[in-house]
């Protein structure tokens, strides 16, 4: 009798949260105009659902509605035609343009463009973003081009191994951030040569259009604070999803913006905020993959030598002329005060 005692005891209390929740309906029905009878017997889904959410709001959370909605729809949806069409225009850009070359010929001597440091903290950042993006990626889409692939035991695996490495490689991503805001800050600060080559594309749809630039024109400057605001989101709201239910992060931050003017909900349960943590998450990564494709395409298959500058961290000396003339006279400059030799052989 006693084993039967804790089964019957969860039993009656299951049963009396249910009609608890049950007479809720009821009264939802009937406050609004209809009999028991009509609420559930001849009410159509929309209508039960709704009178369910109306009752029964501890037992389903009407939101996590919303978030499939907006996951499995405009995000997914958007994430794709925001990717391909950055290859498409990139393709395009190719086969219009073709690769954009040192315009008087390699010069056969070099310049130094980047450190050994700031290579580090370049590539420290650029390989953990595109571990991210690829482990990021197969979480928000791999069940659907994946799996049907190579399988679920797989699939499983290759999932489990990459939401583990995402999570411990994001910190790899925030050192990184870190570095190359404090070696690259001062020289990304806009000025008035980036109106210039804003106005003139930079020379890229051009031959023969060379706009002068210092250290990193405005093309660069771009992708510098993408990088830098981008990844300071990714990091907090990464955060909020590592260590989930103990920040209120967008509640406080749309306590902010309604100073301003917006009407925003600030009365965020838990679960909201690793909702909108989610969503937010997603949307800025996919826009910032989209973003760093033409970066990686121009520095490498786009423009002839620009590789270098992360590879050797060695120019060639009419390559850098070309694309960063200011900041060669600085170093010029630089160097006939300073009494060191001409740029290496």
């Amino acid at each position: 009798m006693k084993r039967l005692t804790y089964p019957l005891r969860a039993g009656a209390a299951l049963a009396a949260v249910l009609l608890t929740q049950l007479m809720a309906v009821v009264a939802a029905a009937q406050q609004s105009g209809q009999v028991p009878g009509q609420a559930l017997g001849n009410a159509s889904d929309a209508d039960l659902w709704r009178a369910i959410r109306q009752g029964a709001g501890n037992l389903i959370q009407a939101e996590g509605s919303t978030w499939r909605a907006l996951h499995n729809g405009p995000l997914s949806t958007y994430g794709i035609w925001i990717m391909a069409g950055m290859v498409f225009l990139l393709a395009l850009f190719f086969l219009l343009r073709g690769r954009i070359k040192i315009e008087h010929g390699w010069a056969g001597r070099t310049i130094e463009r980047f450190s050994f440091i700031e290579r580090i903290g370049h590539w420290l950042t650029a390989g953990s973003f595109v571990i991210l993006a690829v482990t990021g990626l197969n979480i928000l889409y791999g069940k659907y081009f994946l799996l049907p692939v190579i399988g679920k035991e797989a699939f499983s695996v290759i999932t489990a191994a990459g939401k583990f490495a995402h999570n411990w490689i994001a910190f790899a991503f925030m050192a990184g951030l870190v570095m190359i805001f404090l070696m690259w800050v001062l020289h990304n600060i806009p000025n008035r040569h980036d109106i210039k080559w804003i106005l003139q594309a930079g020379g890229l749809f051009s031959k023969g259009v060379h706009p002068p630039a210092k250290k990193f024109n405005a093309g660069q400057k771009i992708v510098f604070w993408v990088t830098i605001l981008g990844g300071l989101s990714l990091s907090l709201s990464g955060w909020t999803l590592l260590d989930p239910f103990t920040t209120s992060m967008f509640a406080d931050t749309f306590a902010l913006l309604n100073k301003i003017g917006f009407a925003l909900p600030t009365d965020l349960t838990p679960m909201q905020e690793q909702q909108y943590a989610q969503l937010w998450h997603a949307a800025v990564s996919l826009v910032m993959i989209a973003i760093i494709l033409a970066h990686i395409y121009i520095g490498s298959l786009g423009m002839e030598g620009a590789f270098d500058a992360m590879g050797s961290g060695q120019v060639d000396l009419n390559w850098a002329k070309e694309h960063h003339s200011l900041w060669v006279d600085e170093v010029q400059e630089k160097e006939q005060h300073s009494g060191r030799t001409a740029p290496a052989e």
